[in-house]
């Protein structure tokens, strides 16, 4: 059976539906709203056309001009990516984290979320973003496979062997071009050329961040939320609150 909740905001009601398949999120995110531990906080950072970040247990009666955004419970959740099933449409609702160089496994916040507005993108930016996806893959392959040679590429540059150094470098693009045959392209699916291109997202938060749940009602309140007068930290000039988060 799904497992829907209401949020409750001073904008009005948003309904999200929990998927199964992230099993972690979806319990953690039940465990909140039986304990009201998001009760009382608000959408601390707002991007137009972007998306809406709330959790943050330090916003609750925040004053104005308050740093938020690093408050939560003393855990994060492994990431739970379940991509290109569920991706970044709009409406989606997602899992805040800190960046990769602190966080190189993409584990979740353990209250932070937010949900996706994005806008929609024609075509050609898609196919510009798939050149650039193909791009990263294969570094990432690369950089990883470098490390693997370290101790050999060392030994290479102390003996200044620059022969050897081509024909590692050589071999190893000759496997980087192997292992993402294998991994297979790194493209958006049609389901993903559909949404993104009809109802909009935020296709470059792909396999980043765990997309956890969706709106099913009140997509109306989030562009609201998303519409409103920020400061320059993005925070609304005027306080967003999540009031209550019950399970229907």
């Amino acid at each position: 059976m799904a497992t829907r909740l209401k949020i409750k905001t001073s904008e009005g009601d948003i309904i999200i539906r929990l998927y199964d398949e992230t099993p972690q999120h979806r319990d953690n995110f039940l465990k909140l709203a039986k304990e009201k531990y998001l009760d009382g906080t608000i959408f601390h950072r707002v991007i137009k056309d972007f998306m809406i970040q709330g959790g943050d247990p330090e916003s609750k009666n925040a004053p104005k001009g308050k740093m938020l955004g690093t408050g939560g419970p003393d855990y994060t959740i492994p990431a739970e990516f379940v991509y290109p099933q569920y991706f970044h449409k709009r409406g989606a609702l997602s899992a805040a984290r800190t960046g990769d160089e602190v966080n190189p496994n993409r584990e979740s916040s353990g209250s932070q979320f937010y949900i996706v507005w994005g806008k929609t993108y024609k075509p050609a930016e898609l196919k510009q973003m798939e050149h650039q996806m193909a791009m990263q893959q294969e570094q990432s392959v690369f950089n990883e496979l470098t490390r693997q040679h370290r101790d050999e590429i060392m030994d290479l540059r102390r003996n200044r062997d620059r022969a050897g150094l081509q024909t590692l470098q050589d071999k190893l693009i000759e496997e980087t071009k192997k292992i993402c045959k294998q991994e297979g392209k790194s493209g958006f699916t049609p389901e993903q050329i559909e949404a993104y291109t009809t109802i909009g997202g935020t296709p470059f938060l792909d396999n980043q961040y765990t997309v956890f749940g969706e709106v099913e009602e009140g997509l109306d309140v989030v562009e609201r939320i998303q519409d409103c007068d920020t400061d320059q930290n993005d925070r609304p000039n005027k306080d967003v609150k999540i009031e209550s988060v019950e399970i229907l």
